[in-house]
């Protein structure tokens, strides 16, 4: 992890790109956030809180398998957990719309 302290999502999205530059990792995550979004909806709609509880286990449990087996880095959610959340829309949506790639060179 880095010794800089952020103080902005501005400032610290270019680092968390760098700690996700994996192509399994960003797949691991798209998915995560994929099914958390969708998780999310679900609950409210069948008005099912299993779906809301599940959330932080789809989420994370996605995101750390990419973190821990294929990035082989600690998450910055530890460390900056309301950053890296927003991080993580963000670059889903970025792949989303293919703004950021999957594939990093």
């Amino acid at each position: 992890m880095s010794e800089k302290r952020f103080t902005s999502l501005k400032e610290f999205y270019p680092f968390y790109l760098t700690e996700h530059r994996n192509f399994t990792s960003r797949v691991l995550h798209f998915i995560g956030t994929g099914l958390l979004i969708f998780s999310l909806f679900t609950g409210m709609l069948f008005h099912d809180w299993r779906f809301i509880v599940a959330i932080p286990f789809i989420g994370y449990g996605f995101a750390w398998v990419g973190h821990f087996f294929f990035e082989k880095n600690k998450p910055a959610t530890f460390q900056y957990p309301l950053y890296s959340l927003a991080s993580d829309f963000i670059l889903f949506w970025e792949l989303l719309n293919a703004k950021q790639p999957f594939r990093v060179k």
